[in-house]
């Protein structure tokens, strides 16, 4: 009889972690679809030269700036 409720305990178990691997699937596609979307908002992933401009100037110049002054 014991073997029997083990054998159901672990059906059960595995059906309950197939349904948790499925929705952590789906919840990582939903967080992966607003990435992208957030992303096009904030003009991250869009063809202006502006929002790329900005990007690529934001930090690496003031890094190289605050390296050479404190290398001097």
């Amino acid at each position: 009889i014991q073997s029997v409720f083990r054998t159901i305990g672990r059906a059960i178990m595995g059906v309950v972690n197939g349904i948790g691997s499925i929705l952590m699937a789906i919840i990582n596609g939903v967080i992966g679809v607003i990435d992208v979307i957030v992303g096009f908002l904030t003009c991250n992933y869009c063809g202006s030269r502006r929002g790329r401009m900005r990007r690529r100037s934001g930090g690496m110049g003031r890094r190289r700036h605050a390296g050479t002054t404190a290398a001097i």
